[in-house]
């Protein structure tokens, strides 16, 4: 049902739709386009592109600039595979134009979608809660009776003393420098900033990076972590572990960022300044008390398993929900709501199975459990770790760095997890996690017949380190 009535006086229009979905990202607009070709008359609300954060300000700019950056590297170190390239130079204005036409033409290819269904209404404006089934989205008014909230997540800003008064920059702005940092300095050792830094590097900076942890990328396994900071630091990339930055200020054309690692202070220079600390949920301004919508301490909208929300008939997906913050589990989150909204299934996202990659180089691939979240589950476990050095297209390609790991239940023999450490870690991974998704023990992939030369035939080495290991609370890899 659709309907509007208009006042006379602000001229505001009411309409009332079979379903308001409020962000286009990964989730919500193949939710909104789903509904819509089903008949159902839809409001798509975003306030400024469409597609979302992947698009937008992450996996589409940032994969694009990252091709760039790898190029670089290939150039500059030409000589390792004996080929001669003179002056190799990053025109950075070039590669951001270049990334700017990926996004224009993922961003219009989701202009298109929506203009091509007629009972599509795009609002581009913000919205806010009026009700429990009532948003004010600009001057309009709109109700119904099933609204989905896909409104993601921005950078998170530390309250660092003097970062107020200096131009830092966020995943989101150094996505458009025109100008390569002569000494760019990274807050933070997760996803965002190992990325950019290894980007940037690659582009010509000095790069120095600073984290709060005693390893990079806490989820991980330590060794996984040890292997991936040794690459990184072979490229130039100085690091500052068990360090927290204590003040900012600008000197001149530098930076001065105090850091305190609990022994001892020291004091970095830049001339740019990465801010990489992590993300908050875009829910501060939706007016969610006003639905009776429930957020947690750090502001992420609650949900049960089926993504269902405090308020009856509304539902979150996406990155906003909390949990994995990976466009293919947002596009995930709009499986499950169509399987148990429109299919009658009964879906959760508990336990679900979640493959992740960090593009760096040598890139991680991951799914399932790390050996630590095994050996805490309390299962008999078998773990296997194979060297990259040591398969030879590895060798061949003279990209040796790094390692596959993988984790094994000691009963049933199916695969609990695995890293894959390698210049295609990503791909490789999902090998394994196609295993998983089957219940198939490991042991099916020892007789295998892998193309030679290929990086997947490293799996003969990773299958046969497999060995039961003890059960160890203090364990640390």
């Amino acid at each position: 049902m659709l309907w509007a009535a208009q006042g006379s006086a602000n001229r505001e229009q009411r309409m009332k739709y079979d379903a308001i979905v409020v962000g286009s990202g990964q989730g919500g607009n193949p939710l909104a386009y789903a509904l819509a070709d089903r008949g159902w008359s839809v409001a798509l609300v975003e306030s400024k592109y469409l597609g979302g954060t992947c698009i937008n300000r992450g996996c589409t700019p940032t994969k694009t600039m990252i091709a760039s950056a790898q190029v670089a590297h290939y150039a500059r170190h030409a000589a390792r595979w004996g080929v001669q390239a003179e002056n190799v130079r990053v025109d950075l204005p070039r590669v951001v134009a270049r990334k700017n036409a990926v996004v224009a033409s993922f961003r219009g290819g989701h202009e298109k979608r929506v203009a091509s269904r007629k009972t599509m209404r795009l609002y581009r404006s913000h919205a806010r809660f009026l009700g429990a089934h009532t948003l004010q989205v600009g001057d309009d008014t709109i109700e119904s009776e099933k609204i989905f909230l896909d409104t993601g997540t921005r950078p998170e800003v530390p309250p660092i003393p003097g970062l107020e008064t200096v131009d830092y920059l966020t995943n989101e702005s150094i996505l458009d420098l025109e100008e390569i940092p002569k000494q760019l300095v990274v807050l933070g050792g997760g996803y965002i900033g190992l990325e950019f830094g290894q980007m940037f590097c690659r582009f010509g900076s000095r790069v120095t990076l600073v984290h709060l942890g005693n390893q990079l990328l806490a989820r991980e396994d330590a060794d996984v972590a040890r292997e991936l900071q040794k690459a990184l630091e072979a490229e130039g990339i100085e690091f500052r572990l068990n360090s927290q930055a204590t003040k900012i200020e600008r000197r001149g054309p530098q930076l001065s960022v105090t850091i305190d690692s609990g022994r001892q202070r020291e004091t970095i220079t830049g001339t740019h300044l990465l801010v990489a600390t992590g993300r908050r949920p875009n829910t501060d301004d939706l007016g969610l008390e006003r639905a009776g919508v429930r957020v947690d301490s750090r502001g992420y909208i609650e949900v049960n398993g089926r993504m269902e929300t405090s308020a009856p008939g509304i539902w979150a997906l996406g990155d906003v929900k909390g949990g994995p913050a990976f466009t293919h589990i947002s596009y995930n989150d709009y499986q499950i709501l169509w399987g148990n909204l429109i299919e009658g299934k009964n879906l959760s996202i508990a336990n679900r199975y979640v493959p992740y990659s960090l593009f760096t180089d040598p890139q991680l691939g991951r799914v399932g459990m790390t050996e630590k979240e095994a050996r805490a589950s309390g299962r008999k476990i078998k773990t296997g770790i194979h060297p990259v050095a040591y398969v030879a297209r590895a060798i061949e390609r003279d990209e040796t760095a790094g390692l596959m790991k993988i984790a094994v239940d000691a009963e049933t023999d199916k695969i609990l997890g695995a890293a894959i450490l390698a210049s295609e870690g990503g791909e490789l991974v999902q090998i394994l996690g196609a295993m998983m998704l089957a219940g198939a023990p490991y042991t099916a992939l020892k007789g295998a017949v892998y193309i030679h030369p290929t990086l997947a035939e490293g799996f003969f080495g990773l299958l046969d380190s497999v060995k039961p290991v003890e059960r160890s609370d203090s364990f640390s890899p």
